[in-house]
């Protein structure tokens, strides 16, 4: 009666039971045609060689890189004429992203034509001393002052010169000034860097005070990803550590910085990857979740196969390897278990063998002889 219930439920598996060992002995070979294999549905995969072990899956946030962000400000006091550009807009270095019109700029220039002027006169004057001292008409001593004069006076010139690069006018903007001597007060505010804007912080026709913030720019590559990691799950973890988000496995991080405070709300330490995304995968203030590789805890070649590969009898875990006519009990030693794989060593696997995945209850049934 046993007999014919199983026969119900497992068809044609009562014939593995007369063809298959008894005992469950490791290296029994259990027979089985292509058809028997068939019509237990059981499919198989090639162990692919495992160094690392991956982590089970961590929130983390995705984050611009402290050097690689900017904040724009309004270098005088004035009102925004025109914004050039919106958030979300790539920017190269040096683009202008504002305009601002300001008195202070009309004064800015101002001072640096007059001090311009004043060179001039001390150059004049220089140039002259120099020659009636050659001449023995004037004592040296009045040459020497001319000449400090002079220099002085360049120095004021490229102090005020410099005070106009800060401000946001570039060479040819000064250069144009210094040619033509027409002020303007329209202030151009340029990207110190190429990136993205990440925020507009004003809008037009706002007046605005020097130092005041208009735009956050941001450079996306390479970009950063802050994992909370539980504090008792860090020692494992080392600088250089392959890092990806698993939705997106096609791209890779390395490790970069572990965390030595532990956030005292749910005892997790802050890692932080650096990853490289050409093609615009992830953006900053996105979360997603992430694994993390760390090295095999053995020195003997290591297996990753699928979870549902591995079988065990008493205290030995066991996988079913493909062999002419049948299937091989191969024992291996569990090295690590990670969300869907196995990380298992063996030193008879190889990647040309092949382990059943699915049908492996049926196949511990027959090498077992239903016992």
């Amino acid at each position: 009666m046993p007999t014919t219930r199983f026969k119900r439920a497992w068809p044609g598996l009562a014939l593995l039971f007369l063809l298959a060992p008894l005992g469950g002995r490791a290296g029994d070979t259990i027979p089985m045609s292509a058809e028997q294999q068939q019509a237990f549905k059981i499919q198989w995969t090639a162990p692919q060689a495992a160094t690392e072990q991956h982590s089970r899956r961590y929130p983390a946030a995705v984050v611009v890189p402290n050097p690689q962000l900017r904040v724009v400000a309004a270098p005088w006091s004035g009102v925004l004429e025109r914004l050039r550009v919106a958030e979300g807009e790539v920017v190269s270095a040096g683009q202008i992203l504002a305009e601002l019109r300001s008195p202070a700029l009309i004064e800015a220039q101002s001072a640096y034509l007059e001090s311009l002027i004043r060179l001039e006169l001390a150059e004049r004057e220089r140039n002259r001393d120099r020659t009636l001292q050659r001449e023995g008409l004037i004592a040296e001593r009045r040459s020497v002052e001319s000449e400090s004069k002079y220099r002085e006076q360049a120095t004021l010139v490229d102090h005020k010169r410099q005070l106009l690069e800060l401000a946001g006018l570039s060479a040819e903007d000064i250069a144009t000034l210094t040619r033509t001597r027409r002020l303007t007060s329209v202030l151009p505010v340029r990207a110190p860097i190429g990136g993205v804007v990440l925020e507009q912080l004003v809008s037009t026709g706002q007046s605005v005070d020097g130092a005041t913030a208009l735009y956050r720019l941001g450079d996306l590559d390479p970009l950063w990803l802050e994992i909370h990691v539980p504090a008792d799950q860090v020692a494992g973890l080392q600088i250089g550590a392959r890092v990806w988000p698993t939705a997106q496995p096609d791209l890779a991080g390395r490790l970069i910085t572990i965390g030595q405070w532990v956030d005292e709300r749910d005892q997790g330490v802050v890692v932080r990857a650096e990853i490289h995304d050409p093609s615009g995968q992830l953006r900053p203030g996105q979360f997603v979740e992430v694994q993390l590789a760390t090295a095999t805890a053995t020195e003997a070649a290591g297996w990753r196969l699928p979870a549902a590969a591995l079988v065990r009898q008493g205290a030995e875990v066991y996988v079913f390897v493909a062999r002419p006519g049948g299937f091989e009990a191969l024992p291996v030693t569990l090295i690590a278990r990670e969300e869907q794989d196995a990380v298992v060593s063996a030193a008879a696997l190889s990647t040309e063998d092949r382990v059943a995945i699915t049908g492996v209850v049926a196949l511990k049934a027959a090498w077992l002889g239903g016992e």
